[in-house]
């Protein structure tokens, strides 16, 4: 797939892996969009790069998700590709964190409801364009569960599965669905603690890209792919591997 030329919308795009993406398809002579919870973060990111087009809405909000939308269907009917980047992370203890069903809400509604509704509401757009895709990001930890994050792991295996079955039911249609699976990443996810076996966004992004150009489905990124394996041979050992990172 040619990365030049298209009208793309990347959620979670004012910053992290979504903001480098921005920029590196910036670059390829794209038109981006991006959307986000937080107004000071997208008109930051469009002061970097002034090109960007901006929408703010939460994504968690399911008539948020319907307005971002309508606003793509009426200023932008002919947006080639939909990356759905935008997730978020509660570390807790299940069994003693009194407010965990109040987070594990707003984790489904964004990393899993959202994109969910945004394929769907978005199809018809996508579909009677050209070279058309739909790419949902998700993560190494759909095979091998971190215990720090109980609701983020499902999250990301629920959009992983409902990847899969899109692609099933979708065949050889437009548009193409993708998965790009990462390992941990220098970015503000991590709220300060990132991991040392992280890997840049430049080189995370750059894995992604490439994969894309050369038509995969199912891109595993950096250490990702050692963890893919590892799990079919001694899925115990990766679990307890992960979790000792």
């Amino acid at each position: 797939m040619e990365l030049s030329e298209k009208k793309v919308l990347i959620t979670g795009g004012s910053s992290g892996i979504g903001l480098e993406l921005s920029r590196r398809l910036l670059e390829k002579d794209n038109k981006v969009l991006i959307c986000g919870r937080s107004a000071q973060k997208l008109k930051a990111a469009h002061k970097l790069f002034p090109k960007l087009e901006i929408f703010q809405c939460d994504l968690s909000d399911k008539q948020q998700c319907k307005k971002l939308t309508e606003w793509i269907k009426s200023n932008h009917p002919d947006l080639n590709l939909l990356i759905n980047n935008a997730a978020l992370v509660h570390k807790a203890n299940f069994f003693e964190t009194d407010d965990f069903l109040e987070k594990a809400e707003l984790e489904v509604q964004t990393n899993f409801l959202a994109p969910v509704r945004l394929v769907k509401y978005l199809y018809p757009v996508l579909k009677k364009n050209t070279d058309a895709a739909i790419i949902n990001v998700t993560t190494g930890l759909v095979y091998a569960p971190k215990a720090e994050y109980p609701l983020y792991n499902a999250t990301k295996a629920a959009l992983h599965s409902f990847t899969q079955v899109l692609r099933l039911q979708q065949k050889n249609s437009t548009p193409k669905i993708i998965e790009v699976m990462f390992p941990a990443v220098d970015t503000p996810f991590h709220k300060g603690n990132t991991p040392k076996i992280a890997i840049t966004t430049e080189k995370a992004v750059n894995e992604m890209l490439t994969g894309i150009q050369n038509d995969k489905d199912e891109i595993r990124i950096a250490g990702v792919k050692l963890l893919y394996k590892l799990t079919r041979m001694a899925p115990k050992f990766a679990l307890q591997k992960i979790n000792n990172l």
